[in-house]
């Protein structure tokens, strides 16, 4: 039975909320949509992408739209994607892309599902807590640290299981479990690990569910069953055959002959400090529903890759749903608590969550939409922009990370360095540290046979192209 069960008094439970206050989880979705998209779009305005991986999804998607299996040439010409990561999931922006061949849509796609998880988070915690608690809360999740670095580190897959794990977990919540089974299953198609996800959110079901309804617990247990299935099937059969290597490249990160990392234990431990401090007070610690973050956190921290390890880029957005509704979760049963300072503690909670998160919020990406400078394109991006334009349609083109994203959904765009015998028509590359020799010994570097020319150079923009 659930801690509401066990509750010895309801008086503290919030009446049913008004009708008017129904709106307000998609409100607030809405908003949070209109600032993640802009600032998704304005940061990819002024040229400030930040990896390879957005022109990576661009030539995925691209693909998917052109009917076609999904290939980044950035990843290696031909390579397909599937033997990298497995997120078919993402055939279901091919429509999209179809009309609006940019990446421009993937940015706009994130920012859009990453705002509709806001409803679930928000319509969970106006429900079990009232109108404005819930509100508090939501706001707090739209705020999280956790969303606003993914939103700022241009486009992943992972966009599609944030609203996933929020429907889910909102479904439990609710005692809908077979709802809850339904909306977490669909993981296995985003990425190879939240297969593991799926089993931990069904082994919470089936924690929740065996006493009062013992069929849901069975088929919480089949579900758990599939979700670890699929991502050892996944990662021992599937990716492999799809990569030429016959293997999963990224088993080197987590661990070398398959032993896990043990160091970096500081930074681990800020990293969990800021995943339930300022978003919980730690009293997310009282729900069970953390059992669905234990997956990622585990591969997490066992890597030996220490970029898994802080709470930079996309890796801690999964969590943020769990952690919030963790905390609406761990309220309610704080309530029907017999210690008055926890009663009083939790009762406040989800206010001083809001407090921490506008705090935070000061030094986090959405602030950067108060600056008018937000919204200038700046020097650089309109350099950016001239020099591209010179690159012509369906070119080759060897590009390094940041001027890439910006030519793939028109070119045929290599990883510079990894042409693998290719000799493409244009060569570009940001770095403002390089002279027009410099540009050109780099050039011959990569390609002794051929010969190329600066045709353009401004900003620290390079543009080469081969000489006829």
């Amino acid at each position: 039975m659930t801690a509401l069960a066990h509750a010895p008094d309801r008086q503290d439970v919030p009446p049913a909320p008004r009708g008017s206050s129904r709106r307000v989880p998609w409100l607030l979705a809405a908003l949070f949509f209109a600032g993640y998209a802009t600032l998704s779009v304005t940061r990819f305005r002024r040229f400030e992408t930040m990896s390879w991986d957005l022109g990576i999804f661009d030539q995925v998607v691209g693909s998917y739209a052109r009917l076609r299996m999904p290939v980044a040439d950035l990843k290696g010409p031909g390579f397909v994607i599937l033997g990298d990561h497995f997120s078919p999931v993402l055939m279901l922006l091919a429509p999209l892309y179809a009309v609006f061949s940019t990446p421009v849509t993937l940015l706009v796609a994130q920012a859009a599902l990453m705002a509709l998880s806001v409803v679930p988070v928000a319509r969970a915690a106006r429900r079990l807590l009232g109108d404005h608690s819930g509100a508090a809360v939501g706001a707090a999740y739209g705020l999280s640290w956790g969303v606003q670095r993914a939103v700022e580190f241009d486009f992943h897959e992972i966009c599609f299981a944030v609203p996933l794990i929020a429907f889910a977990l909102e479904a439990l919540l609710e005692e809908r479990w077979t709802a809850a089974l339904g909306w977490a299953v669909p993981l296995v198609a985003v990425k190879e690990d939240l297969g593991v996800t799926v089993a931990a959110i069904a082994a919470v079901v089936v924690l929740r569910s065996y006493r009062a309804a013992p069929r849901a617990a069975v088929l919480g247990t089949g579900v758990a069953v599939f979700g670890a299935v699929m991502s050892a099937l996944t990662l021992t059969v599937l990716i492999p055959a799809f990569n030429d290597s016959g293997g999963y490249a990224y088993w080197e990160k987590i661990g070398e002959g398959g032993v896990p990392g043990t160091g970096g234990w500081d930074l681990k431990i800020r990293t969990l400090l800021w995943l339930l401090a300022p978003t919980t007070g730690l009293l997310a610690l009282r729900s069970p529903l953390l059992l669905a973050a234990v997956p990622t956190l585990a591969w997490r921290l066992t890597a030996r890759d220490e970029h898994y390890w802080g709470t930079d880029w996309h890796y801690s957005a999964v969590l943020m749903p769990i952690v919030m509704l963790a905390l609406v979760d761990a309220i309610v049963r704080a309530r029907a608590s017999e210690r008055p300072w926890l009663r009083i503690y939790a009762h406040h909670l989800p206010a001083l969550t809001l407090g921490a998160a506008l705090t935070l919020s000061t030094t986090m990406p959405l602030a950067s939409l108060t600056h008018t400078s937000a919204y200038r394109r700046g020097p650089v991006g309109e350099a950016a922009a001239r020099v591209l334009a010179g690159i012509p349609d369906g070119a080759t083109v060897e590009s390094d990370s940041r001027p890439a994203a910006y030519l793939t959904n028109r070119c045929r765009v290599f990883w510079i360095g990894g042409t693998d015998g290719i000799t493409p028509r244009y060569i570009v590359s940001f770095d403002p540290g390089q002279t027009r020799e410099s540009m050109l010994e780099y050039a011959r570097r990569l390609h002794p046979d051929a010969s190329y020319t600066v045709a353009a150079a401004e900003r620290g923009l390079w543009m080469l192209r081969l000489r006829d």
